[in-house]
């Protein structure tokens, strides 16, 4: 073989390597995303043909697909859905649009994902027609029930875990809408219903669990603060602050004082645990000072601020921002400030602290099933990390104890159950008070974590309270999923 003859034979091996490299990426690396990729007009043809999978809860279809005389061939049917929105989101062919769980889990439940390879080989040899796998969701029927109701006529959410998975038990943003109105193929009717919702004032397309415009936690994040003080070994729950009836912040003319106006306590002195019992602010600003605003953000991190996390939901970071100087710190200590939060990482806070320290990751799928109810993928529990050691959450949960059961926090008591929670009322700018509640139950068996927020005050201007207002729809949230 002549020397030019060896070259153009590896040159041409090479090229066959490459095209045989670029189409298995193709077919096997990027089949999935190029299916799902809306251009791809093949593959939506082909999904009309195909009946979406069902979305499950305990085993109750709460999303179906009905036939339809027009040519998308089956119609998206959503029972409750105003209650289900914030999770489920809808699917509309003739818009070609999809939210929530819809969107993104559309390949396992249109059957078009290469999932359902096999289960499309196996339909058309034995020739029945293909479906769409379904969704077993984690939420549960009581709990999203109880919050949904709780909710109505006001602007909140509600976000419940199972500290011990992440499972998330129930997640309601209201107000919210009915999804099956933007569900229909009637595309001049969905576009009028979505510009309406678009143009509401009180933004029901937001889903205030995950997103939106995201609220400062207020005395909630009392917690965070009080776990970086235990966890730094530098105090304990018995260590003392100054007890004034007003602080003045460093470096700065302007005070802060405790709700109510008055000093914590009798004494000249209060203890940290003591300060999250009553709710005080001044002793919470005072040790955020101490402490620092890297402590308390490196903190406030093991949690989850600074971070999003996929449910497989998408949410908004909460926020401690880096760099905070003393007089913004100090403010951070009862929540204030620039520090904001969703629902879901003040639920993941309560849930760390009742899963003895240990952060789970959040989710809201059990399982993808298959037509004969076999397990297609089940999702695992996973671990985001460890935030505070188990003595040092048993501390905090002490006080969050004491909190419900004598202290500021006790809209939330159940009888016959130690309920552990802490409020928040938190000033926003000039709109009324937002509201927060979270806390977890029973306190030495924890079986939920459940964060309450209520924005404009709960229609009651500057006088609506966490403790009023936010703790008793905890309340039922806790009790649904107890079962009392």
């Amino acid at each position: 073989m002549t020397k030019e003859l060896r070259r153009l034979s590896i040159v041409m091996l090479f090229m066959f390597i490459s095209l045989f490299a670029a189409t298995s990426w193709i077919q096997v690396v990027e089949a999935d995303s190029l299916a799902q990729n809306q251009n791809n007009r093949r593959t939506l043809y082909d999904s009309y043909e195909i009946q979406r999978g069902s979305i499950i809860v305990d085993g109750v279809p709460i999303v179906s697909s009905t036939p339809s005389s027009d040519r998308y061939q089956f119609q998206r049917v959503y029972t409750d859905g105003a209650m289900w929105e914030p999770v489920t989101g809808y699917f509309n062919p003739a818009l070609q649009s999809a939210t929530g769980i819809e969107r993104a889990l559309n390949a396992d439940l249109s059957g078009t994902g290469s999932t359902a390879f096999f289960a499309e080989i196996e339909r058309i040899l034995s020739g029945q027609p293909q479906t769409g796998f379904g969704v077993e969701l984690s939420l549960d029927t009581a709990a999203q029930q109880a919050a949904y109701d709780a909710l109505q006529g006001l602007q909140g959410a509600v976000v419940a875990i199972e500290p011990s998975t992440g499972r998330i038990l129930a997640m309601v943003s209201t107000p919210g809408f009915d999804t099956n109105t933007l569900a229909t193929h009637d595309a001049d009717a969905a576009n009028a219903a979505y510009d309406q919702l678009v143009a509401d004032p009180l933004k029901p397309l937001s889903n205030r669990a995950i997103a939106g415009d995201l609220n400062p936690p207020g005395s909630t994040f009392k917690l965070i603060v009080a776990a970086a003080a235990y966890e730094s070994g530098d105090y304990t729950p018995d260590s003392t602050l100054p007890n004034p009836a007003r602080y003045q912040l460093p470096q700065s003319d302007n005070t802060v004082a405790n709700a109510w106006g008055g000093t914590c306590g009798p004494g000249d002195t209060v203890t940290i645990a003591e300060a999250i019992r009553l709710s005080c602010n001044i002793p919470m600003a005072e040790l955020a000072v101490q402490l620092g605003d890297d402590a308390i953000r490196e903190m406030a991190e093991k949690f989850g601020f600074n971070q999003s996390f996929s449910t497989p939901l998408e949410s908004t970071p909460s926020s401690y921002p880096r760099g905070l100087n003393d007089p913004q710190t100090a403010l951070s200590g009862f929540g204030q400030g620039q520090v904001t939060a969703t629902p879901l990482q003040i639920a993941m806070l309560s849930a760390g602290i009742a899963n003895d320290g240990v952060v789970m990751n959040p989710r809201l799928v059990d399982t993808v099933i298959g037509n004969d109810l076999s397990v297609i993928r089940s999702y695992d529990d996973t671990e985001f990390g460890r935030a505070l050691d188990a003595t040092v959450a048993d501390q905090v949960t002490a006080s969050m104890v004491a909190s419900v059961s004598t202290g500021a926090a006790q809209g939330a008591r159940i009888d016959g159950v130690d309920v552990a929670g802490k409020t928040g009322t938190t000033e926003n700018g000039s709109k009324p008070y937002t509201l927060w509640f979270t806390g977890f139950a029973p306190a030495d068996d924890p079986q939920v974590a459940v964060a309450v927020l209520v924005e404009d005050g709960g229609g009651k201007g500057q006088s609506g309270s966490g403790d009023t207002i936010a703790a008793p729809i905890a309340k039922k949230v806790i009790e649904a999923v107890l079962g009392r």
